[in-house]
Formats: structure tokens, sequence, C-alpha cells
């Protein structure tokens, strides 16, 4: 199969497109989502992969009704069209001018930040590169960027370990908060270990760490409230429900106006950041690597 496959691959002659959408298609498993992914139709990703599976003489991809999988024959190909289609991306950008970013990047990023804070600076990222096609996903549940198609995503907070390559970007700033109202009624804690006697507003299960002079302190708070956008914990903290973690971007404007105190100062949070992760590889895109310099430009 595989020898047969690789005489055709000599002697078909590829759209650069088709085979960019086959490789999309199977990194997507299915038509739908590849078609999200490319922003154009279903039915453009279709007339494609008809068109390239035509050209090779062999079926790509057996579809079912949840998806597209990869035939033995798709195996094979998808290997060596996406070596094409990456060689391809690399000698483009070795020969345009510096200055000049061409095709598609999709960035993942976090609804509670993304539309205030990252949002105007992607925007003069494309201002600057007008041939640049920017699409952003805003969302505050976790990406799989690789298995999404994602070239990068910028996150907010701490990072837990992974395989994925790392760049802070900023500092973020943040602390526990309350409302008036809350304190009023449950009093203030002085401590950490003091927190588990009080409603945590939390986004799962966590551990909050504080610092102690020169040591890290751990607790593991209890709560009745819980969401996955940091928004929604800084209201329901203004509400009066419980103690929030969060950071400053998200409070400023409640504790400017009175409906939410800093609790527990003396414990500061350790410092968070503002991070771009971007699949594993020795050498990034210059996309990427435009994208981190614009986020150092306006975050550090």
């Amino acid at each position: 199969m595989r020898n047969r496959l690789r005489r055709q691959f000599r002697n078909a002659k590829f759209d650069l497109e088709d085979l960019q959408t086959f490789v999309e298609v199977a990194d997507a498993g299915g038509v739908s989502s590849a078609a999200r992914r490319l922003g154009v139709s279903k039915s453009i990703v279709s007339r494609r992969l008809v068109r390239l599976e035509a050209e090779l003489g062999a079926q790509l991809l057996a579809r079912t009704t949840r998806g597209a999988a990869l035939t033995e024959a798709g195996v094979t190909f998808r290997e060596h069209a996406s070596k094409v289609c990456t060689e391809l991306d690399i000698a483009r950008e070795t020969i345009l001018p510096a200055g000049d970013l061409r095709g598609r990047l999709r960035i993942a990023a976090p609804l509670s930040f993304g539309p205030t804070h990252l949002a105007p600076v992607l925007a003069e990222l494309a201002k600057r590169h007008p041939l640049l096609q920017v699409h952003t996903a805003f969302s505050d549940r976790f990406v799989d960027i690789v298995s999404e198609g994602f070239d990068a995503a910028v996150r907010v907070g701490y990072l837990t370990d992974s395989n994925l390559m790392v760049r802070r970007v900023g500092p973020i700033f943040g602390k526990l908060v309350a409302s008036p109202d809350y304190l009023d009624a449950h009093g203030a804690p002085e401590t950490p270990d003091q927190l588990l006697n009080h409603e945590a507003l939390m986004q799962g299960t966590e551990t909050w760490r504080f610092i102690d002079g020169d040591r890290m302190v751990e607790v593991h708070p209890r709560g009745r409230f819980k969401a996955d956008n940091g928004t929604a914990l800084a209201a329901a903290a203004a509400a009066g429900l419980g103690i929030a973690s969060l950071p400053d971007f998200l409070t400023d404007a409640y504790v400017a106006a009175g409906a939410l105190v800093p609790v527990m100062t003396r414990y500061p949070l350790p410092d968070a950041g503002i991070f771009v992760l971007r699949p594993p590889g020795a050498y990034p895109a210059r996309k990427v690597r435009v994208l981190t310099e614009v986020l150092i430009e306006h975050f550090s």
C-alpha cells in the first residue's frame, strides 16, 4: 500500500488548498469541524476532498455519521501531506519581506480576559499585517490547541505542566475580595486556615496559594457557588455570596465603587501571568512569533 501510494504521490498533480483541506479534516476528525477552522462552507471542503481522492485514485477518508476516519491510504498520505504543507508555509515565510505576514492565525483566548484586554491587541496585529487572517475563539473552557487546530493560545493565571511550548508575555496581579455585606455577616478571615470557615467562590476544585514571608501556603477552599468564568465569580462576590480569588482586571471597578473590598492582604497571592502557548516544535511559525512580540509590547 505504501509503495503504491508513493508512486501515485509522485505522479499526481496536487492543488495546495486540497492538501491543506485534507490535513485539516484529518486533524479535526470531520468535514464540519474542518470547514469552521478554514472559514469555508462544508460543500467546498467536500469538493476539495473529492478532487484530491480522484487525483490520487485512492480513498483517503471513510465518512461516518460521527465524522470522518482516515483509511489506511489516508493515514499514509496524511504524513506526506502534512510535511508538504508545513514546508511550504516555512518557505513562504522565508521569502516574504520582513514586514509581511500571510495566511491564517488561529488563536484560542480566555473569555474573561480576551474581549476586553486581548481583542484590541489582536486588532492592532491585524492592522499592522493586512494580509494576515486573524481568527480568535474566546472561551473559558480548556482548549486542546493541537487536536483543535489552533496555532497558539493565550492563557491567564497559573499554568499546569504540559508538553506545549510556553512564553510568558506579561504579569497578572490578583487578590482575595468580598463584599462589605458578606464581611459584615461573616467576618473577615485573617489567616489562610480561616478561609475554611468561609464560602469560597471558585471555578472548580482548586487550590488557593498565598505568600507567607518566604514560604508558600496552600488552602483547599470549599463553597457552593462555582462558575467557569471569572466575570461571573466577580459578580457573585459583589452579590455577597462569598470570597473570591480573582485577578485585578476583573475586580478593580468593583473595588473602586466600594462593591468589593480586599481581604487578607497580609497574605498576597503569588504573581500570575499572561502566557502564549503553541504546539511542540523547535521553531515557532513566524506569525506566532509576531503575535508573541505584539503581546509582550502591550503587556510586559
